[in-house]
């Protein structure tokens, strides 16, 4: 193979248009950060080892990646991208097998120009040694980048976040969410000694390296580079069991050392908080890890065996209730959202950040089933209800594939309302309750499509949810029930619908089906109407 230039790379090989949503312009850069392009789709991450060392006073890190992966076609030649976000910068890098000059980082990639002839199920390395001043973020966790900062003793405290802006911000790696390292990672934070460095997974070795701590953490099952994260401070750590329904699993909670009092009692809401989730979801989906909360110098995030908790050990959210009923009051965010996310977002992961309503309209739903649980049904319909009130509709839920980019805010509250309104279709709680146990049983460990979710429930419930999702996923219209009633004569018709839209609703104890023509049924008395307002519609007498 002839040496290719990065420049006759891009000319010859990258035919990506742009793409334009509301005046964004989408370029090749963000296809190549978003897509599973020539020069990804052809291996398989196994494996992640990696170790970084964060130097508080210059605000910059090293590290290394040894990346293991498996080759999943026949394929000569190839070209490997590896992400890594400008500032950083690879210093060295290692392969197992031969490469034409090096390799070449231009950007935010990085390019392998491999001289062989590979053949499917091989398994190589690619091992990136890097240094730089990451990204900070200016607002994490939803500015992503790394936090330098102290707690209130002074002390450094320093930890990452990059749902958003990709791991890549720091860490060479494959950085798509639908390839996940199968076998897990190792993780080695290199701290000073007076400091504690937490990650994912379990400590599976802690020494002392001259002047220097290194804490080496493991996670053994498939994690989302998102969600693999350093944290390094004045830790101190407590413990406590739950039996599941998978046996016992450890609780591990890593706090800063003047927080230990109130942790141990926020935390007493870990316990409910995973029976309600287990009863709705099936088991903790990462008992090999273990469950752990860590102090975080952000709100919240729901690193996988590694969430992040920021919200100041005070129920609702920093103390105020998201659903503006009151209801939220009585358990703290942060511990059931984030947590919930160990099922949805990782446990079941979307192959793309467009479908990232997956993660969060399933778990902010989660924070209704465990109202429900946790307290009663009614406070859970109240929360739900209420939810409704923060929906925007700006733009559709659904963002545009395969250039990272998220959809609408309203993933949270209208995708929680979505799940809350079929389930009033569904009108039975155990059979609902058993759809959402098989997602996370048959999509065990597995990144998803927004057809695959849709499908599982339409199939599973034995309705056609189909219009359904096409109008809450992808339109910002509301569905309109326009109605007018005479004694016990009901008429009614949709408005503000996609084609064929098909949501039954029960009127008085009754079902009706409406369409988009108007229809007339008696009912059985002629008391005024009464609609559920779990259901997300709006409704309007046109008397």
């Amino acid at each position: 193979m002839k040496k290719i230039t990065f420049s006759l790379l891009f000319a010859s090989s990258l035919a990506y248009g742009q793409f334009f949503e509301r005046g964004k312009t989408f370029t090749k850069q963000d296809t190549l950060k978003g897509s599973d392009t020539k020069f990804r789709d052809f291996w398989d991450v196994k494996r992640y080892d990696l170790s970084v060392e964060p130097d508080f006073a210059s605000k910059s890190i090293k590290g290394n990646n040894k990346i293991s992966f498996e080759i999943t076609k026949d394929i000569s030649n190839p070209v490997f991208q590896i992400d890594l976000q400008k500032p950083m910068k690879a210093d060295k890098i290692e392969c197992s097998f031969p490469t034409v000059a090096g390799f070449k980082q231009d950007g935010d990639f990085i390019f392998i120009s491999a001289k062989k002839n590979f053949k499917k199920g091989e398994k190589f390395t690619i091992d990136v040694t890097y240094s730089g001043k990451p990204t900070i973020a200016k607002r994490a966790p939803w500015d992503g980048g790394w936090v330098f900062t102290e707690d209130e003793k002074g002390n450094p405290w320093m930890s990452v976040a990059d749902e958003g802006i990709g791991a890549s911000v720091w860490l060479p790696t494959k950085d798509i969410w639908s390839d996940e390292p199968d076998q897990g990672i190792t993780m080695k934070i290199i701290t000073p000694k007076d400091l504690v460095g937490i990650g994912n997974g379990r400590l599976i070795s802690k020494k002392e390296e001259g002047n220097k701590t290194a804490y080496t953490w493991e996670v053994k099952n498939p994690i989302n580079a998102y969600s693999i994260i350093p944290n390094i401070g004045k830790y101190v750590n407590f413990k406590d069991t739950y039996n599941g329904e998978k046996g016992k699993l450890d609780l591990d909670y890593w706090v800063i050392d003047y927080n230990l009092e109130k942790a141990k009692k926020q935390f007493a809401q870990v316990k409910p908080m995973l029976a309600a989730f287990e009863y709705w979801f099936g088991p903790y989906p990462f008992y090999e890890d273990s469950y752990k909360l860590v102090d975080s110098p952000y709100l919240g995030m729901e690193h996988q065996s590694n969430i992040a908790y920021g919200n100041q050990y005070m129920n609702g959210y920093l103390g105020s209730d998201y659903s503006g009923t009151g209801v939220g009051l009585n358990w703290d965010y942060i511990i059931v959202h984030e947590s919930g996310h160990e099922w949805f977002a990782n446990n079941i992961t979307a192959k793309d950040q467009a479908d990232m309503w997956v993660h969060e309209g399933f778990t902010m739903y989660s924070e209704v089933l465990f109202t429900e649980k946790y307290m009663d049904k009614k406070s859970a319909d109240i929360y739900a209800q209420g939810v409704q009130n923060s929906i925007s509709n700006d733009v559709p839920i659904i963002g545009k594939y395969g250039v990272r980019n998220e959809g609408s805010g309203d993933m949270y509250p209208k995708g929680a309302s979505m799940l809350h309104t079929i389930r009033q279709v569904i009108d039975n709680d155990e059979k609902f309750r058993q759809i959402l146990r098989g997602l996370n049983k048959d999509f065990y460990h597995q990144t998803v499509t927004t057809e695959q979710i849709e499908k599982y429930i339409s199939d599973k419930s034995g309705i056609d949810f189909s219009s359904v999702f096409n109008q809450y996923l992808r339109t910002t219209d509301v569905p309109v029930l326009e109605y007018s009633q005479k004694g016990n004569e009901l008429k009614f018709k949709y408005s503000k619908v996609v084609k064929n839209f098909k949501l039954p609703l029960k009127v008085n104890d009754e079902w009706i089906k409406p369409t988009e023509e108007w229809q007339t049924v008696k009912l059985k008395n002629g008391n005024s109407v009464e609609f559920n307002k779990n259901n997300y519609i709006y409704f309007r007498d046109t008397n």
